[in-house]
């Protein structure tokens, strides 16, 4: 059981990937988006996870997380109990001074949005800004993963 402090934020272009450490591919789905909790399935390359996420506070950037590892062959029988639609995206691991920047290049529906997400001990954490990062949308709910499952991006 932990508490998730982050900041997410649109990205400009793709000068990311040149800075890029690591990339995956990842695949989830979700068994609840209820606006009060969340529990997320997630393939991870070749790994899988379940995922407890609880509702976010008022400013958006803190909420309770949890998660367990599971076997592929768990993530892919849950993924048959899934709401509809998955998402499916690439992530980029990288690092700017001691921040590591997840940036999600989504795919399918949400094909062209590019999200940047930063994990900081606290919500007053100062953090170094690259030059791709663009407007700040944390809180906003349209941007949240098991948003863009029922709302895709290219219905916006």
């Amino acid at each position: 059981m932990s508490v998730e402090i982050e900041r997410k934020f649109l990205v400009k272009n793709d000068l990311f990937k040149e800075q890029s450490e690591k990339k995956v591919y990842i695949k989830q789905g979700f068994l609840n988006s209820d606006k009060e909790r969340v529990v997320r399935v997630r393939l991870k390359d070749e790994q899988g996870f379940l995922t407890i996420k609880g509702a976010s506070n008022i400013s958006g950037t803190t909420r309770f997380e949890w998660e367990k590892e599971i076997t592929k062959q768990e993530a892919l029988d849950l993924f048959k109990l899934c709401e509809k639609g998955n998402i499916e995206k690439y992530r980029y691991l990288v690092t700017i001074d001691r921040h590591t920047y997840e940036v999600d290049e989504f795919l399918d529906d949400n094909l062209g949005l590019i999200v940047a997400e930063i994990e900081l001990s606290s919500e007053d954490e100062i953090f170094t800004k690259p030059d791709w990062l663009g407007e700040e949308v944390t809180g906003q709910a349209k941007y949240y993963n098991s948003n863009l499952s029922k709302y895709p991006f290219n219905k916006w």
